[in-house]
């Protein structure tokens, strides 16, 4: 079975400012440098600046923030966030969108996932599989809220965003 992979990273190093600004949805898209960022991981050119628009995206603009898958198949989405320590943050949440920026099939969420903070750091790891399709992007997303819900601009030190696409799903005869 053949298995083709987009890997993105970046780390407090990459941003002078870490705190998240939020969408509509409540939500912050997490953005990922173009080109070589540590471990990042790229051949298939799913993290490209060209995707999604008639001129370069440029980090960290919100299209930085997006995977265009190069195959279709069965997609393996995994990520990473490491929150600051934030007293005023009582809830963690994330998600995977398919089409976040609707420039394709429009917003579709999936995987959402809430949890209460523990002591200190927040240090989270998410896992997530569904059909994936070129055309159609995906991110990462993700929300620090406070008491009533209102949203806390907790810095992250430390983000990943991986995609692993299984290109060869069996079916039957």
């Amino acid at each position: 079975m053949s298995i083709v992979v987009c890997s993105l990273k970046w780390d407090a190093s990459v941003l002078k400012t870490r705190k998240p600004t939020y969408d509509s949805d409540g939500y912050h898209l997490v953005r990922f440098p173009y080109g070589s960022s540590g471990e990042s991981y790229d051949p298939w050119k799913m993290h490209d600046p060209f995707h999604g628009g008639s001129v370069a995206s440029k980090f960290p603009d919100a299209r930085s923030g997006l995977i265009w898958p190069s195959h279709e198949g069965w997609g393996v989405v995994s990520a990473l966030v490491f929150w600051e320590a934030d007293e005023r943050a009582e809830e963690y949440r994330a998600r995977f969108v398919r089409d976040p920026l609707n420039l394709s099939t429009g917003y579709d969420s999936t995987a959402t996932t809430d949890i209460a903070p523990t002591r200190g750091g927040q240090y989270r790891s998410y896992m997530w599989q569904m059909f994936v399709t070129p055309g159609v992007p995906l991110g990462f997303k993700v929300s620090a809220r406070g008491s009533r819900d209102t949203k806390v601009a907790t810095p992250m030190t430390l983000a990943e965003f991986k995609l692993a696409i299984h290109t060869d799903v069996k079916t039957p005869d």
